[in-house]
């Protein structure tokens, strides 16, 4: 039905702790309603997606107008039509403001009150209708701007108790399992045409998308040192496997962010302005999949030849596809920390270094750029190593991965640890544990000399965790 109607028609039982009701006679079920909630939904049915995830100062600047998109709100909103006999605190719908159903064989009509005017409608006593699931998306149509009719499914319940719409919110909110981020995360190839994939780095929606990107090309390319070792759709597996969701949150976070701050400028390689002429690095997808794949190769090729005691205990005690030191169940390396960790310095120390390591050197002749394409991402991976320009850079990561060779990549599961070393990675845990792992690693890779131990103190110093 015209949700200007639905919403003028209806109220909502909300749950509340105010004046200490017991939880048994609250007879709401709704959750408070989120306003900025309602007004994003709003934003999205006048203009689509993702317009409506974009920031005030990115609507405004004009960049941005070729995302507006008509907006769809495909799921029911769940309704109960109350009935003359029904009360809410010893209230009930007047007479002249029930809404009725009439049975006429297989088509029932609704009936609406005879004095309905419209979304200015008032109620005398009580709204007849109350919503079981949908409030954010009702509530949405306050906003002044949304203009004309809009049609919203509706599926209506008749007299319905209130211990059968509770059931029913749990059922629809709260029983259902959430989707994969991973799974989720998977569909976005089939998006790849749509040009708001396509759009400029400020959109997270590009970041998010690129970042997809490379995390299959990682995945998928036969030189890559995490081929067929990423978990892509989020599954239960024997061999352990960072997903697809934490690698996508990861580069995101580290080679696929803007800035990290504007006291603390140490951005992406791939979506910030880097070195003295505040350029973003011009390289196509198959390019920084090249780049991601390269470092993977220096540090797996620095981690299988390292004769360190911790390497040496994850090899007598496990096996794996990988060097246990790796890609092993006991190696940090094989964790969303780990892969962060790596993300983050090798990003750091080249971000900070760009115009000495001549980033801008590498570069693609031909027009492909998926990093999907294996073909392009190969000939990519070629120029890198080949590139005379280039031996700068590739010497560097062959110092920073050797360096990393040498930090213990144990996790805090690991059988042979002592109770002080298991209690030091225990602080690895939890959303803190990946500053920690990073400053870690840093200081680990500042005890190097020359360009690698330099760039490291420089990176510290700028973080500022000294």
């Amino acid at each position: 039905m015209n949700a200007g109607d639905l919403k003028a028609l209806t109220g909502i039982q909300r749950r509340t702790v105010e004046g200490g009701l017991l939880r048994s006679q609250d007879l709401g079920i709704q959750r408070i309603h989120e306003a900025e909630r309602s007004e994003k939904i709003g934003m999205y049915v006048q203009y689509g997606y993702p317009w409506s995830d974009l920031s005030t100062r990115q609507r405004s600047s004009g960049e941005f107008e070729n995302l507006r998109k008509p907006g769809w709100l495909p799921t029911a909103v769940v309704v109960n039509v109350l009935k003359r006999e029904d009360k809410r605190h010893a209230i009930g719908v007047d007479q002249n403001d029930l809404v009725t159903f009439v049975d006429k064989g297989n088509e029932p009509v609704v009936r609406l009150p005879r004095n309905f005017t419209g979304k200015d409608w008032k109620p005398k006593k009580m709204y007849p209708v109350e919503v079981i699931d949908g409030q954010h998306r009702l509530w949405a149509f306050d906003r002044k701007e949304l203009k004309g009719n809009f049609e919203l499914p509706v599926v209506a319940f008749h007299g319905l108790d209130i211990s059968w719409q509770a059931y029913l919110f749990w059922t629809i909110n709260i029983s259902p399992k959430r989707i994969n981020a991973s799974l989720a995360y998977d569909l976005y190839p089939l998006l790849r045409t749509e040009d708001w994939l396509e759009k400029a780095e400020t959109a997270f929606v590009y970041r998010e998308t690129r970042a997809q990107e490379l995390v299959e090309a990682l995945w998928s390319h036969p030189q890559s040192p995490w081929y067929h070792h990423i978990n892509m759709l989020g599954e239960p597996k024997h061999e352990p496997m960072v997903t697809q969701a934490a690698w996508i949150r990861t580069l995101i976070a580290t080679y696929v962010k803007s800035w990290e701050s504007r006291r603390i400028p140490i951005g992406g390689l791939f979506g910030a302005k880097i070195g003295q002429q505040e350029d973003v690095l011009p390289w196509k997808r198959s390019q920084q999949a090249a780049f991601l794949i390269f470092v993977g190769q220096k540090i797996l090729e620095a981690i299988e030849s390292c004769r360190e005691p911790w390497a040496e205990v994850l090899r007598r005690e496990t096996s794996s596809k990988l060097d246990p030191a790796f890609g092993g169940p006991y190696s940090l390396l094989n964790t969303d920390q780990g892969i962060r960790g790596i993300l983050h310095v090798t990003n750091d120390l080249c971000y900070v270094k760009a115009d000495e390591l001549k980033l801008q050197a590498f570069r693609e002749i031909r027009d492909k750029q998926d990093a999907s394409d294996e073909t392009a991402v190969t000939r990519a991976l070629l120029n890198l190593k080949k590139e005379k320009s280039l031996v700068p850079l590739k010497n560097f990561l062959e110092a920073v991965a050797k360096s990393l060779a040498k930090y213990d990549w144990r996790t805090s599961s690991e059988p042979s640890l002592s109770v002080d070393e298991r209690t030091s990675k225990l602080v690895f845990r939890g959303s803190g544990g990946y500053k920690e792992l990073r400053r870690q690693l840093l200081e680990q890779l500042s005890k190097e000399r020359g360009a690698v131990g330099n760039s490291a103190e420089k990176v510290i110093k700028n973080l500022g965790y000294r």
